[in-house]
C-alpha cells in the first residue's frame, strides 16, 4: 500500500452538518481498501476564484494508506459527488515519510536523553 494525501473542498453550505459528506468520503476510501491515517479540518476558506459558483469551501485533508487501484477509483467517484466542489489526491515522495521517521527517532530519542540527564542530577 502507498501513502497519499487527499484534500476535499467540501459546499460551503454543508458546513454545519459537514457528518454526512465526509461520511460519504470516508466510506468511499475505506470500500476501495484504503485506511485513514490522519484527518484534518481546515475549516472554510475564501478561493482564490469561484469555482462552481462559490467564493468559499470548507477544507478537509486526508493521509491516506491505499491499494494500487484505488486512487483512480477514488477520483472517479469524487468527480461526480455534489457535496465536494473540488479534490486533490497526490502520492506522497517515500523520501518524505523515510525523513519525517527519522526526525520523531531523533527526537524522541533526544528528549529520553534530556530525561536520563534530568534524573542524573
Amino acid at each position: 500500500m502507498k501513502n497519499y494525501e487527499l484534500t476535499v473542498l467540501i459546499h460551503p453550505d454543508l458546513e454545519m452538518n459537514l457528518d454526512p459528506a465526509l461520511d460519504k468520503v470516508k466510506k468511499l476510501i475505506e470500500s476501495n481498501g484504503g485506511k485513514i491515517i490522519k484527518e484534518e479540518n481546515d475549516g472554510k476558506k475564501r478561493l482564490a476564484y469561484p469555482v462552481a459558483r462559490q467564493e468559499f469551501a470548507v477544507y478537509y485533508f486526508f493521509e491516506l494508506e491505499l491499494p494500487a487501484a484505488a486512487p483512480s477509483k477514488i477520483s472517479s467517484t469524487l468527480n461526480i459527488t455534489d457535496e465536494v466542489i473540488r479534490y486533490l489526491l497526490v502520492s506522497v515522495d517515500e523520501r518524505k515519510v523515510k525523513f519525517e521517521a527519522k526526525q520523531k527517532a531523533r527526537k524522541a530519542s533526544s528528549e529520553g536523553e534530556e530525561k536520563e540527564e534530568v534524573k542524573g542530577e
